[in-house]
């Protein structure tokens, strides 16, 4: 504005000199002219009309000249810097002359392009920001300090969608004015914790089934906490699979520890002879035997099993005659089952097929231990089935095992997990000399998957378990 102000008192005071000189001209010009031509009064009056007439027309015109080569630049420049306000900031001042306004215009066009290089940097960066945040597979959210979110990700959307059914407020201060799209609870806790102390805070969170690991950092403006930025990432898999650890060497200690116990304890008994007859002598290397046998198959399953889980598993394929090797089974029961009182019913259909690629020493293995749980869970006077058919899997023929019995079942929210390493759904039920180890439906789902195939199970608590095997035919 001081430079409009200046501009226009420049022009003004140009065109009064302008005027003056022109008036001064005229005016030595008129007198010069007067005494040596005119002598009546008449003609002094036109020649004066006359002369005045020219002079307005001459200081107009060049007022109107300079007028016009002083404001035309400024009115550029008003053109391009409206063009940058709304935006366009490739807007340029031509630059038509070297003085105050020409610099001016040289300035101008040097500051749009510095600003429009700022703009082009800047929405590059955001570009980027947002691709990155786009390909993230962390959830990444940012709030305001009201609890309003204002950046978040896919993911983070999705995150926030799904834990928007959460809404448990409690005591937050501005409950009563918090927008829509708002922090959910499960992070309010971290959220305050975060606007209160000013720094990072990072902790695990436990929503419904899932883990979450949550690292929340405030942001700052002029001292004060403005926000804060949350990364979530879901860990339930990692948080699982490490719980499975710590429990998988718990039950391998108790598995070994329990047989070295007593191998321990009973060969302590022979060196102190403390068994005075041949009787006792043979019960204790008995359970010598027997314990030995059992850590023995502990370690078999194990080694079988990290090599099916490695990838390693060794099948010997060829054709498999499945009533034959059923049949098989049932002779290798019968006695066990006669013992304890339960019966055992094999049906085999007459379009049973013949397995055309499978290794039948690790389905006798699969059989095997289906139908030591089986008889484990039985009670007496129940009934253990075992059958076969002809499905469809997949689109394709398969063969459907089926081992059901009428035990004591499985608790429902057990049966996800029943096919994992040492899981058991009695977690009272001791693991005796007669007790599994807790890798048998491990390696039965291994062996089964390695055939292409598919393991399922269906229970009920006191009604009883089914398992079903589906393998394809060729």
């Amino acid at each position: 504005m001081a430079l409009w102000r200046s501009v226009v008192g420049k022009l003004w005071a140009t065109i009064i000199l302008l005027v003056l000189t022109v008036l001064i001209i005229l005016g030595v010009f008129l007198l010069e002219y007067i005494d040596h031509t005119f002598t009546n009064s008449y003609e002094i009056k036109r020649l004066f009309i006359y002369t005045g007439v020219i002079g307005f027309l001459l200081t107009t015109f060049f007022a109107f000249f300079l007028s016009t080569r002083i404001t035309r630049p400024l009115v550029n420049m008003k053109k391009a810097a409206d063009l940058m306000s709304r935006g366009d900031y490739s807007a340029r001042v031509k630059v038509v002359q070297n003085d105050e306004i020409g610099q001016l215009a040289s300035t101008m066009n040097h500051l749009a392009e510095q600003l429009e290089r700022t703009i082009q940097d800047l929405s590059l960066e955001r570009d980027r920001l947002s691709g990155v945040l786009r390909s993230m597979t962390d959830a990444v959210i940012t709030f305001d300090a009201s609890g309003k979110v204002i950046l978040a990700n896919p993911q983070g959307r999705q995150l926030l969608a799904a834990w928007s059914v959460i809404d448990h407020w409690e005591d937050w201060e501005e409950a009563a004015d918090v927008p829509k799209e708002r922090i959910p609870e499960p992070l309010m806790s971290v959220y305050r914790i975060v606007l209160d102390t000013g720094k990072e805070t990072s902790t695990k969170l436990h929503v419904g089934s899932g883990v979450w690991s949550v690292v929340m950092a405030p942001f700052n403006s002029r001292q004060t906490v403005q926000g804060a930025v949350a990364v979530l990432r879901d860990i339930t898999e990692e948080f699982r699979l490490e719980k499975l650890r710590r429990d998988f060497v718990a039950n391998v200690s108790h598995e070994l520890r329990t047989p070295l116990a007593m191998l321990q304890g009973y060969s302590e008994a022979l060196l102190d002879d403390i068994a005075a007859t041949p009787e006792e002598r043979n019960q204790i290397v008995q359970v010598i035997h027997d314990e030995a046998v059992r850590m023995s198959r502990l370690v078999q399953d194990l080694l079988d099993l990290a090599q099916m889980e490695a990838g390693r598993l060794s099948l010997s394929l060829g054709t498999v005659d499945v009533r034959a090797l059923l049949e098989r089974m049932e002779r290798k029961y019968a006695v066990l089952c006669k013992e304890r009182h339960i019966g055992l019913k094999l049906q085999v259909a007459d379009d049973a097929p013949i397995l055309q690629k499978a290794d039948e020493d690790r389905i006798e293995q699969v059989l095997t231990n289906l139908l030591d749980n089986a008889i484990r869970h039985s009670p007496e006077g129940s009934e253990i089935s075992l059958s076969a058919e002809l499905a469809e899997w997949k689109e394709e023929p398969a063969l459907r095992l089926v081992v059901a019995d009428r035990g004591s079942g499985i608790p429902e929210q057990d049966l996800p997990y029943i096919f994992e390493r040492f899981y058991k759904a009695d977690k009272s039920r001791k693991r005796g000399a007669g007790g599994g180890t807790g890798l048998g439906l491990a390696i039965v789902k291994n062996i089964v998957e390695a055939h292409r195939g598919h393991i399922e199970a269906a229970s009920k608590v006191n009604v009883g378990t089914t398992f079903t095997v589906l393998l394809p035919v060729n």
